[in-house]
């Protein structure tokens, strides 16, 4: 694959250049595929060499290259050899590109691309990531869809490189919502409703509640006091919560199901409840906790006494904050699973909130601190169903299931599917990841249906439609073409272009790897089915000599193997009919 070509053109740098090998295989990339010309495979550039780069002219950099150039040879490996702007290009021997790199994607099967050297001496890490995390006793709300497909895609990458991965729902489990709630099921809870429906029941409570509690101050005494009783431990009040919290994970899970998603361990801030007084009692020791007038204790995060960097740890009753229980939550975690890196998915909102985490356990001592990381991500808009503003996941769900099944049974070339509601839903799903991840996590997106389910754009339907079709390619002609092929077959500009791409793959990966954003496996999966639906209309199997029918499909297997194997660490199931 590319790592084998890169390693030939830097054994032959390095021997210019006197430097190892290993130093130069990152500098040497796969190019872009370009729709007007015939692009070389693999460049170096040649101010990623000259290590003060800034004090070279662009005349002198060209001129480095023209000489360094001239100093190289082609081989059986590199077939022609061309300078740019700074730059080297190699162009690898046809034949030996074709059969080098289909015979990698059929040998490393999953793994392709994850083999590459780019990865060599990666250390394998202990990985918590943090995410999802619904308010319990309310129906999953939209707005954590995000977090939720986001965390699984972070997580999926690094378990697919190697790493122990562990994955945390951190349940909005306690806090003074649930001094309502509580409240709330007291005075006006049916206990029919609640076995019956038991997230829609308590939904309408709450609601009910809050009204009740802006106009009646007893009610949100009465509240205040439910709280300080959990808190305290009452007997009454906690198995009433547990109640909550038990019929919340059940609906829960019956989501995360449909969502394709799992996780090793349900948490939440309740688990910390006591766990927050010893954090309170440590900053106490460490002389780093301040009463203010009102009563609660802060952190001076500035040292000098700046209110915008005082972040309250305690209110004034004693009880417990959410940066108290994010605090014993860290330390816990280190404790149990010694992590090298922890990772929270959140939106950018909670950006301040982590910052100021990461620095008040950095004051208490502990420089593991540097090890956690916020990953943040931006507002969807416009998610809405045709009854108008939603705020539940399961209607948005419902509607995309819907939606597709539609198109579907609207669609002439659709194939007979064993259970189309499956098939829907996965379909749908990939639409609204794909949606989700074709941008920068950070940005603010406004949602559309209509662009979510075009099937020839750049959308999670043509994906999946695209897998489904190269999957009938193989069902329809693969059990008497699947054995040999002659790579001398498939030399057409159009299996050019989708073996150059495919080289591409293990960049992909990395740089995704580096910056945890899943837009670059989007936009190479996009791209790949792009080139695949050329190539499909262009390249013939069916009345093709058998030698060339042959290398044909097994060119579309590869596109297909590589393009679910990317949509899979997207967290999109890949389907064979639709």
């Amino acid at each position: 694959m590319a790592c084998s070509f890169r390693r030939s053109i830097a054994g032959q740098l390095s021997r210019v250049l006197d430097l190892p090998p290993e130093k130069l295989i990152k500098s040497i990339s796969a190019i872009p595929i370009s729709k007007k010309e015939e692009v070389a495979d693999f460049q170096l550039s040649v101010d990623s060499l000259l290590e003060k780069s800034k004090h070279h002219s662009k005349p002198d950099i060209h001129v480095q290259a023209e000489s360094l150039a001239e100093k190289l040879k082609c081989d059986t490996v590199v077939s022609e050899i061309s300078t740019g702007p700074g730059t080297i290009n190699f162009k690898i021997n046809r034949e030996l590109l074709t059969k080098a790199v289909l015979q990698q994607v059929i040998d490393d099967g999953s793994k392709y691309g994850l083999k590459s050297e780019l990865f060599s001496g990666l250390p394998q890490r202990k990985v918590v990531i943090d995410f999802s995390s619904p308010n319990i006793a309310k129906k999953f709300h939209v707005g954590h869809l995000r977090s939720t497909i986001i965390g699984n895609f972070i997580a999926n990458l690094k378990e697919a490189l190697g790493h122990q991965v562990t994955r945390i729902n951190y349940l909005g489990d306690w806090g003074m919502q649930f001094g309502l709630l509580g409240t709330g099921f007291q005075l006006f809870g049916c206990e029919e409703k609640l076995q019956s429906n038991p997230l829609q029941h308590l939904f309408e409570v709450y609601v009910q509640v809050n009204k009740e509690a802006a106009d009646n101050k007893n009610v949100a005494k009465l509240a205040h006091e439910f709280f300080q009783q959990l808190e305290l431990g009452d007997m009454h009040a906690l198995s009433l919560w547990q109640r909550f919290r038990d019929l919340s994970i059940e609906e829960y899970i019956r989501v995360y199901k449909r969502l394709g998603i799992y996780f090793d361990e349900y948490s939440g801030e309740s688990f910390y409840r006591e766990k927050s007084q010893e954090v309170i009692k440590l900053l106490d020791r460490k002389g780093l906790l301040q009463k203010t007038i009102k009563g609660t204790a802060v952190v001076d995060l500035s040292g000098n006494g700046d209110p915008s960097s005082m972040c309250t740890v305690m209110r004034s009753d004693g009880t417990s904050l959410y940066a108290t229980r994010d605090l014993a939550a860290a330390i816990d975690r280190m404790n149990k699973y010694n992590f090298d890196t922890m990772i929270y998915v959140t939106d950018k909102g909670q950006k301040k909130h982590f910052q100021q985490v990461f620095q008040m356990l950095k004051i208490m001592g502990y420089d593991w601190a540097e090890r956690c990381q916020h990953v943040p991500f931006g507002v969807v808009q416009g998610m809405k169903t045709r009854r108008g503003d939603v705020t539940f996941l399961e209607d948005i769900l419902d509607e995309v299931r819907l939606r597709v099944l539609r198109n579907m049974a609207s669609v002439k070339t659709t194939k007979e599917v064993e259970n189309p509601q499956e098939t829907a839903e996965k379909v749908g799903l990939a639409a609204l990841i794909i949606q989700d991840f074709r941008s920068l996590l950070l940005s603010d997106y406004q949602f559309s249906w209509d662009r979510v389910f075009q099937s020839h754009g750049d959308t999670g339907v043509f994906l999946q439609y695209t897998h489904a079709r190269l999957h009938s390619l193989e069902e329809t002609f693969g059990c008497g073409y699947l054995n040999e092929f002659n790579a001398a077959c498939l030399q057409e500009p159009q299996s050019i272009s989708i073996l150059q791409h495919l080289l591409r793959f293990d960049e992909v990966l990395y740089r995704a790897s580096q910056d945890l954003q899943p837009r670059h496996i989007v936009s190479y999966l996009l791209t790949l089915s792009h080139l695949a639906a050329v190539a499909h209309r262009t390249l013939q199997i069916r009345d093709s000599p058998p030698e060339v029918a042959g290398a044909r499909l097994h060119l579309f297997k590869a596109v297909r193997c590589v393009l679910a194997n990317g949509m899979k660490l997207l967290g999109i199931t890949p389907v064979c009919k639709m």
